[in-house]
Order: structure tokens, then C-alpha cells, then sequence
């Protein structure tokens, strides 16, 4: 049905424009002019020199100020499901917590990102800052293919940069608010303006906040699965030191507060679906329900500051930066261990992990159990008369799933906090038909990541890396690590105007990445199983650790214009993501559970490797007439893909990163736009992506299969009118129709893998063969979805008012997939559900 009804929303959009084109085509009516700004050409900065869109020789969306006012863009999740061949995952886990993926390199979770974001000339360095607002956006540009050399590690994929508002010599600003379903307020504005000759100054805050789209059942159906409240402020001061000098100096700051950990598991055991159908299912499939009994929070405190010279020499210009970074993420969530029955170990009765604390989480678990017998979880889990796994007492055992209400999944604690500072200097020319860079780079971060397992014994999560036995909250395992990094870079680039028609371009980044690692987790046992807190003291305290990473990062690129309206570009560059280091004992952990039990083979190591890039492209971009279009082809070869693994089983959960020896990828991409008449603008966009896996020693049966988190394809379709129905006032209609391919969220994907129900049925009380617990994980790919988002309104210069539909048709579908291969099962999170409201806002 949604197949039928968006294609004829977006016909009736183009009525609209046929029925009102002969007045737009007559009227000499000022605002409209001003809202639509005809064909100027588009200037943007991505390559740090302004220049028209047209001479850029690179795949490049970019979002103008009218077109962010019309669409209310305000974070990367917005503009992001606008451009071909990129996708976001953000807010599943955690608000820092963001993944990009351009055209098969994504951004992994708990390493660098790939993508560079650039935020008014400064590169932001925290990759928890990708999804944050911004401040007030002027223009933001998506540049694809590796940056390498003009903005060094984690530019692998791709850079983002943005524009926010400089004040001018006239106060001005502007204010908006919306309300939406799901009682959900946004609201934003800003204030600039002349403070003093040669001093100006911008205001601008915003603020949001929602419900979220599901109730936790078990918490008397409070809102507390999805729901987030979030307010920054940001200041900005520009002075002029002279005819040529300029102080750019600005501040932010701002708090979230809501859930995490929004997720429910499905299982893909083929084997049990005879006795329960939920066994096996489909992660399209799945019906989203939460009952934990622990309430999810997630915080971020986030504070930064930067200050840039620009001096103008003539015909040099120098330009000069620091940046301040401290973002602190933290959340408590239930925990996923209550079918390994890691906290009833002492009903067991075994000496060495006999104590106060294991029985008393033995106790509190026993209890919660028995007086939720019945309550409904979501299928095939159940909850029995005990917390015994089914498999050994199926008369009366349980099988929770994660998340449960009981106390037995026990509590988790993470944290994620990272100060940083940056400085960068460069020196530039642009005048004549050559144009050069030369400039240096130094970064130091100080990071520190927390995992924290603990017993609930009914009494709330404390919000401490490690609680002692005795203690409300006892901790049973930790993850802890203080991580240090120092980056040394020094970068050049030349190009030249060859002939009036043709541009060579050349650019080099040499990059130095120090790493060091060193473990906080204190030297005691887990008063809940008798063995060390983290598998890696196994053999005595955890050592500390460094490497050194570096990379030289080149780049080449051709422009030629084959006629005064199309250009031909040809580009090749490396990428480079430094290598880092695992929580210490990770590898210990995946080792003694999974390779030791089960026989896998799979290669975890407590450090993982760089990753490195190797991209060709070749595009033609141009015009003619009110048509433009740009055509892309592109080819990459990644050695040693970083990639996010997720590991549960009796030692509670586990996040990692491994690498992919070699994966190639290629595709090609078709964007355009069409002005069918004055006002009526018809527009859409293409990619598809072919990647393989080549090669890979952490898991060698994955050879021949995708990228992970890479769509097959994405299709982005879309008309828009702005047309006069008087003369002080526009009317605007949009709508956006966007399609995403299949989607594989591991390495292991069309596979029968071995589970840890593999290795415990033989010895169960059903003493079944092990290829019964065998999982299918043919269910983990989420296949192709489509959203349709519709704004209509009126608006001049000053006024605005807006019906908007997010996800009109309200299609359900997963927004991340993380499989956990040896568990047998996915952790799965929802897709945003349809948001209708209004808009409204008021610019002076």
C-alpha cells in the first residue's frame, strides 16, 4: 500500500506546482526571490579554499541555507537520509554512540570514526560529536571517498563539513519551535549582530525533547525505552584585528538525559522452531517490547571551545587553530546473563564461589523469578517457577532472553569519557593559476572506557565502575581502561590550472599516531563466580601497553572541462584509521568461552590493527539548462576493516574490535535535479554498492560475503514547490521517498554457525546432539525498507508555518542489527516511528 500511496503524494506535489506555475512565472514578489534563489553558483569549502561546486574533482552533496531552512535540517541524521550511499546508525546504544557508513567504510563502534567532521574550518576530533546539534547551519557540505590528505585519520570514508551563521553588521536572528506525536518539542534559535566596530557576536540554543515510541511494560508502562531530553547553548565572538586579521573564538556547551540500550533480541536456532516457532525469526519480523526492570539511562555532558586566527598576507594567508573537546557518556541499563545463570551460581552449591554476595544474588533472582512465573517476555522466552535454563530443567526452568524483569540478567554500567585538545596551522595561496597548502597537525586525547558487570540484588544500579563485596551493587566483572593518544601530522597540496580547461591536483598527509593503554581494573576476584573480575588477570595483574600507527596519505585528482557546462573528474587517495586497543582481557574472554568450548576459531586480540584505503573514482558533473546531474563511479580496496564484534554468553556481554584482512568494494552513483518550472523542482539520486570480503583471519568462513552495515542500493526520489498564493506569503510543499537495500550487520551472514546452546545441549537434561543448538543466521539480514516524509505550509522572509510528516506511512523496520553469532541470536533495535506535527517560526 505505501508502494501506491507515496508515488501519488508526490504526483499530487506536482499538480500543485502545474496549478500554480503561470503565477509563479509572473510574480516579481521579493520574498520570493528570497526563498528561491534561482541557479548562483553553489561556493563551498570542503577542500579548505572556496570554489564552485562545479571545479570540485569529488562526489559532493551539499545542503544550502535555503534548502536546510525548508527541510529543518539541524544534525547529521537529517541530512544524511537525504544523500545517496550513506547511511547513519545513531542512538541505538547510546547518543554518542553514531555510526556512518559511506559507500561500504563505516565508522566502528568503540574505535575512530571514518568520517571527518569539520565544523566551521576546526576538525572535531570525538566521534560522539557526529550526531549533536551544531549550532545554527548555513551550509553543509558531504564530501565522499578518502580525505586522507587534506584531514588525516578518520577520514577514510569520507568528510562532513559545516557552516553555521557569522554575524553580520545588523542584528538579526531567528527563532522556531515544533510539536509532534509522541510528545515531542524541538525548539531552536539564534541572535547575531555588531557588538563594536569590527566585533560581532552570535547567540543560538536549541532544545528537544520526546517520549520516544514505546512504553517499558513492566514499569507500569512508563516511557522510559526511548524517551531523551537534550539542550546546548553556543556563543561565538568574531573580531577584527585589523584590515586583515580576524579572531574567530567560540563556545558550546550542552547535557542529554534519556534511555539506552534500546534493544530486544530475536533467536535463530531452526532447530527449536518445531517446538516454538519464535526460535527461528526474521529480524523484519520482530514485535518490539520491553519489560526490563532496570530503567536504561543515558547522560552526555559535553563542553567545548575553539579559538582561530586568519591573517591575510596578500598573497598568503594564514590560518591558525585550538580545540578543546571533553564529552562524558555514561549509562546504566539491565543486563543480558540470566540464561547463562551467571548469578545463581551459587545454587550450585560449588566452595569456591560460595559468599554473601553470590547468594544473596542467587536469592534475589530465585525470588524475582518465582513471583513473575507466567509474565510474558517475548517469545519463545518464558518464565518458569526457577532461573534454571530450560535445557536442564524443563519441567520448570526458564529461558528470559535479555533484559528480563527479573534480577538475574544482573545490571550494567559504561562509561565513555574523552578530553581532548587539537591544534592545527597552515599557511595557503590561492591567487594566480597555482594554488598551494602547507600546514601541521597535533592531537592528544585522553580517554577512558568502562564496563561494568554487577549483581542486582533488588536495590538499583550504583553508578560506580566498582563496587566492593558487601555493597548494594557488588561488581562481578570490569572492563576498565585509560586510554592516551598523541597524533603528529604535517600535510601539503598543490593544484594547478594547467590549461583554461584542465586542473591537476596533488596533495600528501603524513600521519604519526602514539597509543597507550593502560588497565584500572583492580587485582580481586568476582564475589559472584570465584574467578578473576576480568579474565585477563588470570595470570596476574594486566599490563600496560603502546603502539605507534602512521601513515602517508596521498592524493591525485583531475578536473576537465569537456564544455563550458560539464566537467569530467578522475580522483585517487588513500585513507588511513589508526589501530588501538581493546578492553585488556577481551581476547582472554573470547578464547576460553567460544574457541576453548565450542571449537570456533575465531581471532579476537586485545590490540587491533590500523585500517587503510585505497579509492579510485571517476564522475562527470554539469548542467544544462534547469538541468544538473552528476554521474560517479568508484572502486576501493580496505586492508584490515576495523569492525565492531558483540560477544555474550556466562562471563555477561563483551564489545570489541577485530579487523577484516581485505574487503573491495565498488558501485557507482547518479544524482539530479530538474526544475520542471519556476518553483517546481523535481529531484532524485542513485547508488549501489557491490562490496566482497576477500580475506579475513578473524573469521575465515566469512570469505565471499558483504561489508557489514553496507545497503545494496539506497534511492532517494523527491519533488518540491515553492510557489506565491499572495503577494506576501509562499506556499511550500515537499515530499521525500527514500529507499534503503538489504543490509548485513556482520561478516557472518547466509551461515550455520555453532552456538554456545551447541556445546551445553549434549550435557543437558534433554541430552540433545550439539548441531541442534546450531544457529541460522540467514534471519540477521534486514531487507529493504522504505520511508516517505511529507512538509507543507506557507512562508515569506519572516514567517513560517509548517504541517511536517517524518515517516508518513510509519514503516517499521530495524535500525541496527548486532548479531551475536556464538549466542545464537541478534540484538535488534527499532527504526523511528511516523512523527506528525507543526512548525512554526519567525525570522528578524
Amino acid at each position: 500500500m505505501f508502494n501506491r500511496i507515496a508515488p501519488t503524494l508526490l504526483a499530487a506535489t506536482a499538480g500543485m506546482a502545474i496549478a500554480t506555475s503561470a503565477q509563479a512565472q509572473t510574480t516579481a514578489d521579493g520574498a520570493s526571490e528570497q526563498l528561491d534563489s534561482g541557479n548562483a553558483p553553489i561556493i563551498v569549502t570542503a577542500r579548505r579554499q572556496e570554489e564552485t561546486l562545479a571545479d570540485v574533482p569529488a562526489s559532493i552533496t551539499v545542503f544550502t541555507s535555503d534548502q536546510l531552512e525548508t527541510q529543518n535540517i539541524r544534525r547529521a541524521e537529517d541530512f544524511i537520509g537525504l544523500t545517496p550511499g550513506v547511511t547513519i546508525v545513531t542512538n541505538t546504544a547510546e547518543a554518542g554512540d553514531s555510526q556512518i557508513n559511506i559507500r561500504g567504510i563505516n565508522g566502528t563502534r568503540d574505535a575512530e570514526s571514518s568520517v571527518a567532521l569539520v565544523v566551521d574550518g576546526i576538525l572535531r576530533t570525538n566521534t560522539a560529536a557526529l550526531n549533536q546539534d551544531q549550532g545554527t547551519l548555513r551550509q553543509v557540505e558531504i564530501l565522499k571517498g578518502p580525505q586522507g590528505a587534506l584531514y588525516g585519520r578518520n577520514a577514510a570514508a569520507g568528510a562532513i563539513v559545516i557552516t553555521t551563521v557569522r554575524p553580520s553588521d545588523v542584528l538579526e536572528g531567528s527563532v522556531r519551535g515544533s510539536y509532534g506525536s509522541e510528545n515531542t518539542w524541538q525548539a531552536n534559535g539564534y541572535i547575531a549582530g555588531p557588538l563594536s566596530d569590527g566585533i560581532g557576536f552570535v547567540l543560538s540554543g536549541d532544545y528537544r525533547s520526546t517520549d520516544g515510541f514505546y512504553e517499558n511494560l513492566f514499569l507500569n508502562n512508563r516511557n522510559i525505552v526511548d524517551d531523551q531530553e537534550v539542550w546546548n547553548v553556543n556563543g561565538r565572538l568574531l573580531a577584527e584585528l585589523g584590515p586583515d586579521t580576524e579572531l574567530d573564538f567560540k563556545i558550546r556547551y550542552g547535557e542529554l538525559r534519556g534511555a539506552s540500550i534500546n534493544f530486544n533480541a530475536a533467536f535463530h536456532l531452526p532447530n527449536f522452531a518445531g517446538a516454538n516457532p519464535a526460535f527461528f525469526e526474521d529480524v523484519d519480523d520482530h514485535e518490539f517490547r520491553y519489560y526490563s526492570n532496570i530503567r536504561p539511562t543515558n547522560s552526555q555532558d559535553t563542553l567545548e571551545a575553539s579559538i582561530k586566527l586568519e591573517h591575510d598576507f596578500g598573497d598568503i594567508q594564514l590560518t591558525a587553530w585550538a580545540l578543546y573537546s571533553n564529552i562524558d557518556n555514561a549509562l546504566t541499563a539491565d543486563g543480558t546473563s540470566a540464561d547463562f545463570a551467571r548469578y545463581i551460581s551459587a545454587a550450585f552449591a560449588l566452595p569456591n564461589i560460595i559468599s554473601a554476595d553470590s547468594t544473596a544474588a542467587s536469592n534475589a533472582c530465585f525470588a524475582s523469578t518465582a513471583a513473575l512465573t507466567g509474565f510474558p517476555v517475548n517469545q519463545p522466552g518464558f518464565i518458569g517457577q526457577t532461573p534454571i535454563p530450560f535445557i536442564f530443567a524443563p519441567a520448570t526452568g526458564s529461558t528470559f532472553g535479555p533484559y528480563s524483569p527479573t534480577t538475574c540478567d544482573g545490571t550494567q554500567y559504561q562509561i565513555r569519557n574523552q578530553e581532548d585538545i587539537s591544534v592545527e596551522i597552515r599557511l595557503s595561496s590561492d591567487t594566480g593559476p597555482v594554488s598551494w597548502q602547507l600546514g601541521a597537525y597535533y592531537l592528544h586525547i585522553d580517554r577512558q572506557v568502562g564496563v561494568s558487570l554487577g549483581a542486582d540484588l533488588g536495590q538499583g544500579i550504583t553508578r560506580e565502575l566498582y563496587n566492593p563485596p558487601g555493597s548494594s551493587n557488588p561488581t562481578s566483572q570490569l572492563f576498565s581502561d585509560d586510554f592516551s593518544t598523541d597524533v603528529f601530522a604535517a600535510f601539503g597540496s598543490v593544484e594547478a590550472d594547467v590549461t583554461d580547461r584542465l586542473t591537476l591536483g596533488a596533495a600528501v598527509r603524513y600521519d604519526v599516531e602514539d597509543r597507550s593503554v593502560r588497565n584500572l581494573v583492580p587485582n580481586v576476584l568476582d564475589p559472584i563466580t570465584g574467578g578473576p573480575i576480568n579474565p585477563g588477570q588470570a595470570f596476574g595483574p594486566i599490563q600496560p601497553q603502546d603502539a605507534s600507527f602512521d601513515q602517508i596519505q596521498p592524493r591525485l585528482s583531475l578536473n576537465y572541462a569537456l564544455t563550458d557546462e560539464i566537467n569530467f573528474y578522475a580522483t585517487w587517495g588513500i585513507g588511513f584509521k589508526s589501530g588501538g586497543f581493546n578492553n585488556q582481557g577481551s581476547a582472554a574472554i573470547v578464547d576460553q568461552n567460544f574457541n576453548q568450548f565450542l571449537g570456533t576459531n575465531i581471532l579476537i586480540e586485545d590490540q587491533f590493527n590500523r585500517e587503510r584505503s585505497s579509492a579510485f573514482e571517476v564522475g562527470l558533473r554539469g548542467s544544462s539548462g534547469p538541468w544538473t546531474f552528476d554521474l560517479a563511479g568508484y572502486y576501493t580496496e580496505i586492508d584490515d576493516m576495523q569492525f565492531f564484534e558483540f560477544f555474550v554468553g556466562p562471563f555477561g556481554l563483551l564489545r570489541v574490535v577485530s579487523n577484516i584482512d581485505e574487503v573491495e568494494v565498488m558501485g557507482v552513483e547518479f544524482n539530479t535535479n530538474v526544475e520542471i518550472l519556476p518553483g517546481w523542482d523535481v529531484f532524485g539520486s542513485f547508488n549501489w554498492t557491490d562490496s566482497e570480503i576477500k580475506a579475513n583471519s578473524s573469521r575465515p568462513s566469512t570469505v565471499g560475503n558483504e561489508s557489514p552495515y553496507t545497503p545494496d542500493y539506497t534511492i532517494n526520489i523527491g519533488s518540491q514547490i515553492i510557489a506565491p498564493i499572495h503577494r506576501d506569503f509562499d506556499i511550500l510543499v515537499r515530499g521525500d521517498y527514500r529507499i534503503v537495500g538489504p543490509t548485513w550487520f556482520h561478516t557472518v551472514q547466509d551461515q550455520i554457525t555453532p552456538t554456545l546452546f551447541s556445546g551445553l545441549l549434549p550435557g543437558s537434561a534433554l541430552g540433545l546432539p550439539a548441531f541442534v543448538g546450531d544457529a541460522d543466521n540467514s534471519a540477521t539480514q534486514r531487507n529493504s525498507y522504505s520511508v516517505f516524509d511529507f512538509r507543507a505550509g506557507f512562508q515569506n522572509d519572516r514567517w513560517r508555518l509548517m504541517f511536517f510528516a517524518e515517516n508518513l506511512f510509519d514503516t517499521r523496520y530495524p535500525a541496527e542489527v548486532i548479531p551475536a553469532i556464538e549466542f545464537g541470536g541478534s540484538f535488534i533495535s527499532p527504526g523511528p516511528r511516523r512523527v506528525i506535527g507543526v512548525e512554526a517560526g519567525f525570522n528578524f
